[in-house]
């Protein structure tokens, strides 16, 4: 499984607003394989894809969705707001 968890912090929430989902992933997984995830388990399309290695040696992925899509709603959906 790629996608581990969505973060939800002062940061992120200011993020949505940009249309920007914030997750942990699988230190494995790369952009693309990411994207996919997302675009599939959520039927939406993803503009662009940023990964990090947290301090805590856990990957950090910042996803930008296309303007089309809410990246609030997909949280609003899950129950995380």
């Amino acid at each position: 499984m790629i996608l581990k968890a969505f973060l939800v912090t002062e940061k992120t929430t200011i993020l949505l607003e940009k249309n920007i989902l914030t997750a942990i992933v699988d230190i494995r997984a790369n952009k693309k394989q990411i994207a996919r995830e997302i675009e599939k388990r959520f039927e939406v399309e993803v503009e662009k894809v940023n990964t990090m290695i947290t301090p805590k040696g856990e990957k950090k992925a910042y996803i930008k969705l296309k303007p089309d899509y809410n990246a609030e709603e997909i949280l609003s959906d899950l129950g995380v707001f």
